[in-house]
């Protein structure tokens, strides 16, 4: 498996099984695996170096922002 795209779930997991599904994940993007994360969690936005930040416009519309940690 090349990409991997997890949507939510993890505001319902303690620190510590946080901790370990983010491990889990860093391992896997590694050996040029890509693996997306969608959350609303502020606690990932540390552990993420590339991040695409989608935010709601007040015309109705969307706004996309690329932050590299």
């Amino acid at each position: 498996m090349e990409t991997m795209f997890v949507d939510e779930g993890f505001g319902s997991l303690d620190e510590e099984t946080l901790r370990q599904a983010m491990q889990a994940l860093s391992g896997l993007s590694k050996n040029n695996r890509l693996v997306g994360i969608i959350s609303h969690v502020a606690e990932l936005r540390s552990e993420i170096d590339k991040q695409l930040v989608v935010t709601k416009e007040k015309s109705g519309g969307s706004k996309v922002e690329l932050k590299l940690n």
